[in-house]
């Protein structure tokens, strides 16, 4: 896209309640209570942990690291935000049980009227997509944001599929193409177990965004069509343990940094790659699961890049950017919102 094309872009944008100014009193960590999924016991039908946000936000509470008055509140995405990225008729799609308990894997969803699979499990989701594009915003202004949920990087414009129904990455991104001046090249480092096959197809053949993904190779998605957009693969083997992980997730995160200049960084975690999860057959253990983000914040420490970081962030992490955030000279933004 031209620099043209893109001002042009950024004049079209619609009004969106995901931009409002956020007070300075608050730290850039976005959250809300509805994030949590739990409607009789449905939830526990999947072995992701569809209540994990809570539990992280209770420990950093109990620990007086953070209180209500100084988080983020997230808000849920509206139709018109989410239609920056996905079809009318994905959306549309979602009006069914039948899809929503496919994409989301817990079959007996496929049972429950629909407004009921909208109130408790798709408004979640479009909270936690509406906290990752306000994220993005906050990263710009302060120099690095936490999304506590998000992360949905298996759900493209037009399909989602392993509990993620909105593209959150994708439209993350897109908000800050149309909305924020000097914003026009974006690096995405997934350290998920899974391939981030829904943010790949989506950016296929958009040279602005370069694709770090580090993945074991055996389980889903597979998505080969999608890995075209990897500009940097790390492909991994059944239990992949500590020595080996580390070395090629700091080799590869220094490489990706070193071969492109981006404006934000967006940084999709993910602890499923510790040993014993039941969906990423990696053996990781609990004392190297922050490795990989703090060799990231230590990269980031001297340099002028923002950073969005979402999904299962190690709480090492969250505590290091309460206790010590990144701090360096930040260029000058025009956010419109």
């Amino acid at each position: 896209m031209s620099h043209k094309e893109d001002n042009e872009e950024k004049r079209r944008c619609h009004r969106t309640d995901l931009y409002a100014s956020i007070p300075r009193t608050c730290l850039p960590i976005v959250y809300h209570p509805d994030y949590n999924i739990t409607f009789m016991g449905l939830e526990k039908l999947h072995p992701f942990d569809a209540g994990k946000w809570g539990k992280v936000i209770r420990f950093l509470k109990e620990e007086q690291f953070i209180n209500d008055g100084n988080l983020v509140e997230a808000r849920e995405a509206a139709e018109e935000d989410l239609l920056i990225v996905h079809t009318k008729r994905y959306l549309n799609r979602l009006k069914w049980s039948l899809v929503v308990a496919t994409i989301t894997e817990i079959p007996p969803l496929l049972f429950l009227p629909n407004f009921l699979v909208q109130r408790k499990v798709l408004r979640p989701l479009r909270t936690q997509t509406g906290g990752t594009i306000m994220a993005g915003k906050l990263a710009v202004e302060r120099g690095w944001a936490i999304n506590v949920g998000g992360g949905f990087h298996h759900c493209s414009s037009d399909r989602g599929g392993g509990f993620c129904a909105y593209a959150d990455i994708t439209l993350a991104i897109k908000f800050l193409f149309e909305r924020v001046e000097g914003i026009s090249r974006v690096t995405i480092i997934d350290l998920d177990a899974h391939q981030g096959n829904g943010h790949e197809r989506d950016f296929l053949d958009d040279r602005r965004v370069f694709i770090m993904d580090m993945y074991n190779r055996y389980i889903y998605p597979g998505d080969e069509y999608a890995k075209r957009a990897i500009k940097r693969k790390v492909e991994l083997d059944w239990g992949t343990e500590d020595s080996e992980y580390l070395q090629k997730v700091e080799l590869h995160m220094e490489g990706t940094l070193n071969e492109v200049l981006p404006d934000i960084i967006v940084y999709n975690a993910g602890t499923d790659i510790l040993d014993g999860d039941p969906l990423g057959g990696l053996s990781i253990s609990p004392q190297s699961i922050p490795a990989p983000v703090q060799a990231l914040y230590h990269l980031l420490s001297t340099t002028d890049h923002s950073v969005i970081c979402q999904h299962n962030c190690p709480l090492r992490l969250l505590l290091d950017l309460i206790s010590q955030p990144v701090h360096h000279h930040r260029k000058q933004h025009g956010v419109q919102s």
